[in-house]
């Protein structure tokens, strides 16, 4: 009897050792799966003697490949990247369609889909030394305050160039949604009444009204000469302060541009508080309970949502545990943030860590 449950036990542990090999290859090629995709890119060109079918769809993938430098590189440096050959933006590429082709009236319409291997990108981006960050799409409360110091006056909502042309001006690479407050009687009230302690003010009565944690108010100074932008922005709990200074503008297209160079400055604060440090190569050993199915699988999904995890595989099976091997491009501390965020504990009072 003792020899036929050693056996057993033997012929289950082989069992278990050749599913966590099938394991390991789904969890090593489904680690960083998540690509990035840029949908609807829209080319129109003339159909006649010099169309070129090719060139158009090649046209498609440099429009995409330069939203998504656009959305994922703070300013500073997309030149380090956006003139990269057509040649080895395709080897970026693992797949895309066509929405829509058709002809009108001597043009040809076409609209894409690219999808990109977000492993390649962001290895390319870490050779040229860009830290690339992840492209989170993210809703905030903002405020637009024109101030006419010459005036002396407040220049509120309707009546304020800013608040009017905020929204007019949307790019799709905006990752940020802006959400701009109804014109409300008391809030004008309120503003007016603190006039003279604006820049101390929390605009909290304001805020709350629109149950977002994250905002933007935005003090618009304006002379005869310059336009001093000084901007409280709260995005994920941290408050940023920042300072531009513009020349004033005469007409409508340098309204546009310090619009555009304002939210240029809103997108680089918010990609840099999703940025990821892929030179951090952080080794975590992970154990899960072998004998609780559920919550091994539970496990691997959330590794493999994890955007900064590069990559995850079982390294070892024992009687009791299986254990994790995985890279993850962050910290400890916010890798253990993400196993709470989706409701779970680690143990990380050992040198290997387990999940609770």
């Amino acid at each position: 009897m003792n020899l036929n449950y050693l056996i057993l036990k033997k012929y289950l542990y082989l069992f278990f050792i050749l599913f966590s090999l099938n394991s390991f290859f789904l969890s090593t090629n489904s680690a960083f799966s998540k690509n990035l995709i840029v949908e609807n890119i829209e080319i129109s060109k003339n159909f006649d003697a010099k169309f070129d079918r090719n060139k158009v769809i090649n046209e498609g993938f440099n429009l995409a490949f330069e939203e998504i430098v656009f959305k994922i590189v703070q300013s500073k440096d997309q030149k380090k990247i956006i003139n990269l050959s057509l040649a080895n933006i395709k080897l970026l590429i693992d797949n895309f369609s066509i929405k829509e082709e058709k002809f009108l009236n001597n043009k040809y319409h076409v609209s894409l889909d690219v999808e990109f291997n977000k492993r390649k990108i962001f290895n390319l981006f870490e050779q040229k030394n860009v830290f690339p960050s992840l492209p989170k799409k993210k809703k905030v409360m903002f405020l637009p305050i024109l101030v006419d110091e010459e005036e002396n006056d407040l220049i509120l909502f309707s009546e304020n160039e800013f608040y009017k042309n905020w929204i007019n001006e949307n790019d799709k690479k905006d990752l940020i949604e802006y959400i701009l407050p109804n014109e409300d009687l008391e809030d004008i009230n309120l503003i007016r009444e603190r006039y003279s302690e604006l820049e101390n003010y929390n605009f909290e009565e304001i805020i709350n009204k629109y149950s977002l944690d994250n905002y933007i108010i935005s003090l618009f100074y304006k002379n005869s000469e310059k336009i001093r932008v000084l901007s409280k922005i709260n995005l994920n709990n941290r408050l940023v302060l920042d300072n531009q200074v513009y020349n004033n503008f005469n007409s409508q297209n340098e309204l546009k541009t310090i619009i555009k160079e304002t939210k240029i400055k809103f997108n680089d604060l918010w990609k840099k508080e999703n940025q990821v440090n892929t030179s951090i190569k952080l080794p975590l050993i992970i154990s899960v309970d072998l004998n609780k199915n559920k919550k091994i699988k539970i496990f691997e999904n959330i590794i493999e949502n994890l955007d900064l995890v590069s990559n995850f595989y079982i390294s070892k099976i024992d009687n009791n545990k299986i254990y994790y091997t995985l890279t993850y491009n962050g910290t400890p501390k916010a890798f253990i943030s993400n196993i709470e965020d989706a409701g779970y504990q680690l143990d990380f009072s050992k040198k290997i860590w387990d999940f609770k």
